[in-house]
């Protein structure tokens, strides 16, 4: 007997994600970083466990890959009657089910290596910022 296919629709398709994708990071838009002072803020930010910087079609961000403290361990919200309004509003219309979020980042920084070696080639003389 063949298996019938069920249609993910955005009513049913957070019982289909594994692992609650959207709900184990937050993001904080930045503002555009231009000087050297700003992308030094940036490297400091980036040196916190778990925080990643991206730049996508929207502008520069903050990522803190830190789950939801009402996340249960079946990917379920403990608070879900009162949870907040960024919660409720939240779209999964596309989402990290659908794409990862990877897909759309122009820039991505998973750490202070990464976002060094690209301060260094934006900044010709960024290893000498410290002498003025």
């Amino acid at each position: 007997m063949a298996q019938r296919k069920i249609a993910i629709t955005t009513e049913n398709k957070c019982g289909f994600c594994r692992g609650a994708k959207c709900c184990v990071y937050f993001t904080e838009q930045l503002e555009t970083p231009r000087s050297m002072h700003d992308f030094d803020h940036l490297l400091w930010q980036i040196s916190h466990r778990d925080v990643r910087i991206y730049k996508d079609d929207d502008g520069w961000y903050l990522l803190i890959e830190t789950p939801c403290l009402h996340l249960q361990s079946d990917g379920r919200c403990g608070i879900y009657a009162t949870r907040p309004t960024v919660c409720r509003e939240h779209s999964n219309d596309y989402c990290e089910y659908d794409a990862p979020a990877e897909e759309g980042f122009e820039l991505y920084f998973d750490g202070y290596d990464a976002l060094l070696k690209y301060c260094r080639q934006r900044f010709r003389t960024w290893d000498k910022r410290m002498q003025r």
